[in-house]
């Protein structure tokens, strides 16, 4: 029996073997390329280039298009698998017979699992920088290789007349919740401090923000009547500490322009601290309550001006922005040593919260683990307005959610200060 075989065996058959070996070594580098190129992601490949690596800017071209060089890679993949199969079916039925056969499949099986795609993809996922780079330099010419990338792309097509859809389209790979999710992992990992993470959620939010939740209200704001003195509108920016304030004729929704402190001071100087107000108006800008706030930065800084007047649906005064409302949604609160701070939130003992009134909802969300509901109001006041249906009374208190809100701080007809209570759940139900 020894003998058959060896004679069996003849030098085609060699050649057929060492033909199999190469297409199974080259079936792996190919594998390796596949996984390490589909996880590379376009800023990791960019960085790699600008720290001068080899292979980077062939990379960053591979992962700008990944459909350029998907198809070619997959349709080689699967050549190398199939003529491998068939070569090793051939020689094993040649030397031993039909169950040299049966022998070659369940050897193909293996060793094409093991060598052509379990190995090389694992390290492609334990040294994907380094697969990448190289993996790169090779694929970059075989997907610019026009047999090979016209071929693939006729099957593509064929595949799309038998069942019928659309191909690869332009358009970002990466989600806002992919981003945030990636910065929480980054943190976890201790790759990015808290407060990056704090701003890059604070950067990806802003383009979402308009400028109502931002704005002053006009019941906060500091205004004067155009035929107010020059002295007398001095005090008054002295005891609020701005530098800016709002001018109106008829009444608050009647703005007609703004009035600078140094202005104010100039004009005392000069020996007109008794003429009226409305004499150093400079103008005023009007932006709509709805106005995205990152739009609105961009005209602030094209236009260089720092403060807006904000208009309703009706054109009425709803309140006013300022430039620095719109950094301390990207860096959080900017206090000077002029201004009072007041904790928006504090802790009690008894496990209660007491909120400011004009927090956001999305915040206190995010701070209490609550669940409160968003819809035509910003704010927790708002909120407690909605659930009411009438102006609360000092100690009125609404359960919602399993939560107790308490309208702690009533000042007229504005709620100043919301305690938050978990209601147990013997209670709740």
């Amino acid at each position: 029996m020894t003998y058959v075989l060896a004679t069996s065996f003849s030098r085609s058959d060699t050649i057929l073997l060492l033909a199999v070996l190469v297409l199974i070594a080259f079936s792996g580098v190919l594998a390796a390329a596949e996984t390490s190129l589909t996880r590379m992601n376009r800023i990791k490949a960019i960085t790699l280039d600008e720290e001068g690596r080899k292979g980077a800017t062939k990379l960053v071209h591979l992962v700008e298009r990944p459909e350029r060089f998907l198809n070619p890679v997959l349709f080689l993949l699967l050549v190398c698998h199939l003529v491998a199969a068939t070569l090793v079916g051939v020689v094993a039925e040649h030397v031993f017979g039909p169950l040299g056969v049966a022998a070659a499949t369940a050897f193909e099986v293996i060793v094409i699992f093991v060598v052509a795609e379990a190995v090389p993809k694992t390290y492609a996922v334990q040294h994907p920088e380094r697969a990448a780079l190289f993996s790169a330099r090779l694929v970059a010419p075989i997907a610019a290789f026009p047999p090979v990338r016209f071929l693939a792309r006729a099957l593509i097509g064929l595949a799309n007349v038998i069942i019928p859809g659309k191909g690869l389209k332009e358009g970002p790979y990466v989600s806002e919740q992919e981003i945030l999710a990636m910065a929480d992992v980054a943190v976890e990992e201790e790759v990015l401090e808290r407060e990056e993470r704090a701003l890059i959620h604070s950067i990806i939010e802003f383009g979402d923000t308009v400028v109502r939740e931002v704005m002053i209200p006009r019941t906060d704001m500091v205004a004067v009547e155009g035929k107010d003195r020059v002295a007398d509108v001095i005090e008054v920016a002295m005891a609020a500490g701005y530098s800016r304030i709002p001018v109106y004729d008829q009444g608050i929704d009647d703005v007609v322009g703004l009035i600078y402190t140094k202005d104010l001071l100039r004009a005392e100087r000069e020996g007109r601290a008794d003429v009226e107000v409305r004499t150093l108006v400079r103008e005023a800008r009007f932006v709509p309550e709805t106005k995205r706030v990152s739009e609105l930065m961009r005209e602030m800084q094209k236009d260089k001006f720092h403060m807006a007047m904000v208009v309703d649906e009706y054109g009425g005064t709803a309140g006013l922005v300022t430039l620095e409302d719109l950094i301390e949604e990207l860096v959080g609160e900017i206090v000077d040593e002029y201004d009072v701070e007041e904790a928006n939130i504090e802790p009690l003992p008894n496990g209660d919260v007491r909120v400011n009134a004009r927090m956001p909802i999305d915040e206190v969300n995010d701070l209490l683990h609550a669940n409160l509901p968003t819809g035509d109001w910003d704010s927790l006041g708002g909120l407690v307005f909605n659930l009411l249906g009438h102006v609360p009374t000092e100690g009125e208190t609404v359960d919602f959610n399993g939560h107790r809100l308490r309208a702690e701080k009533v000042q007229g007809r504005r709620i100043g200060r919301v305690r938050i209570s978990k209601i147990p759940d013997d209670d709740a139900a």
